[in-house]
């Protein structure tokens, strides 16, 4: 995992999305690769061979969340071919209050540009992945309760080259209001020149949350935030709380709530598609 931000993670590229799984993009599919770290005096090296690409995974037609045409992830096209081996390199060192990261990739996105393909029941998207290079600067630096945090890339291969960022800061309260848990609030700015043609929804958006530690014997956390489009108003909610249960079981809930006034929004679909989930898991 690369990444500081909360509510993206632009530089976190090797590793596919499970987009089945959650939509919020932090599950992973996994990548075959030969990885080597050298740790020197001037930082930490790591180096990636990645032999094949792996499609991203969408939800079907019984599937949630996905949008309203299908995404017809087994036709997806590969420009360089499934085969064809991508390279990473990422080099990170700590400055006293600075953690700084570079990297940089060239190979197969993995994030595909989904194409409309006519078909006899109406037609279906198709991704479509192609031959990158992609810059990435991750920066979190430390000052007294303040975290400011930055992710920034600068993408070429896919249309017209293009620079997204992700900015922001996590104030952290430790003992909020005497009450013994500790409460970080967090605000983020999130930008993709590509605007509207951008291959994801945030291109002009503030992220609000709040992130809570109960300091319990139970690890009780809560993770709550919003992302909203100044312009059209439309808005994604995130709830993500746990808890354990004894010695071995762990209680976990989350919800997500879409909110768009404009028919033409990205997340217009998925205004009907709020949910609550729960999981109990057994840990041993």
């Amino acid at each position: 995992f690369w990444g500081v931000t909360e509510s993206q993670h632009l530089v976190d590229i090797v590793n596919q999305t499970d987009l089945v799984e959650n939509p919020d993009g932090e599950d992973k599919l996994g990548q075959p690769m030969a990885h080597l770290t050298l740790t020197r005096r001037w930082g930490t090296l790591d180096l990636f061979v990645l032999p094949l690409a792996r499609a991203r995974t969408f939800p079907g037609a019984q599937g949630r969340l996905r949008p309203g045409p299908l995404v017809d992830d087994r036709a997806s096209v590969f420009e360089g071919g499934r085969w064809r081996p991508s390279a990473a390199v990422r080099w990170s060192k700590t400055f006293g209050a600075l953690d700084l990261g570079l990297s940089h990739f060239h190979g197969t996105s993995r994030e595909p540009r989904l194409s409309w393909a006519p078909s006899g029941d109406g037609g279906r998207l198709v991704p479509y992945y192609d031959l990158i290079h992609q810059a990435g600067l991750d920066a979190q630096w430390t000052a007294g309760r303040w975290l400011w945090k930055l992710e920034a890339i600068r993408r070429t291969g896919q249309g017209t080259p293009h620079v997204a960022a992700t900015a922001g800061f996590e104030y952290a309260l430790a003992n909020a209001f005497g009450l013994g848990f500790d409460l970080g609030l967090i605000a983020e700015y999130l930008y993709d020149d590509r605007g509207r043609l951008a291959t994801t929804p945030w291109q002009d958006d503030v992220f609000a949350g709040v992130r809570v530690a109960a300091n319990d014997a139970h690890g009780t956390e809560l993770l709550a935030g919003v992302i909203v489009d100044p312009g059209s108003r439309a808005s994604a909610w995130s709830l993500e709380a746990s808890r354990r249960i004894g010695g071995h079981w762990r209680l976990g809930v989350e919800a997500r709530a879409f909110r768009a006034r404009r028919a033409d929004d990205p997340l217009a679909e998925l205004r009907r598609d709020d949910y609550f989930q729960t999981e109990l898991s057994y840990r041993f």
